[in-house]
Formats: structure tokens, sequence, C-alpha cells
């Protein structure tokens, strides 16, 4: 039975400790450079690049950080749903 709920203990522990929180949304700043940001939060779910401007993902469409980058700095920050 144990050992039944060893994974579900650590999914809980793994959850608890996220960096896609509000806490750590309010620590970026514009202007942090990339490192600055993932150092924060984590590295992205997925960055995307069009016309010099970097704009990455922090977690899924229904809970996330936006942060969109211009010349390797922070420009635009968004949050989506965080506690």
């Amino acid at each position: 039975m144990r050992l039944a709920l060893l994974p579900l203990v650590l999914v809980f522990a793994l959850a608890a400790c996220s960096k896609l929180n509000m806490e750590n949304y309010q620590r970026l700043k514009v202007g942090q450079s990339y490192d600055e940001v993932v150092a924060i939060v984590g590295q992205p779910a997925r960055c995307d690049e069009l016309l010099g401007v970097r704009q990455c993902q922090w977690g899924d469409d229904n809970r996330n950080i936006r942060v969109g980058f211009v010349a390797g700095a922070a420009l635009t920050l968004s949050a989506h749903n965080l506690k």
C-alpha cells in the first residue's frame, strides 16, 4: 500500500514546489535578461521568436507567465490565473 501512494505523494510535493506563482511573477521586472527570468521561474515551456521579439511562456494555456524579450531584455510581462 505504501508503494502505491509514493507516486501520488511525489506529484503533490512537486506541485507545491512550482515556481509558477504570483510571488515569483512579482519578482520579474522589465529589463531583466532571459537568464535572470529563468533563475526566478525556471525553464520555459516554450519560446517563439518573430521579428526580433522572443515570446516565452511558463506553464500552459490555463495558467501561465508570459515574457516578451527584445534584444535579450524583458519588455512585456503578463500572468494568467496564478495563485
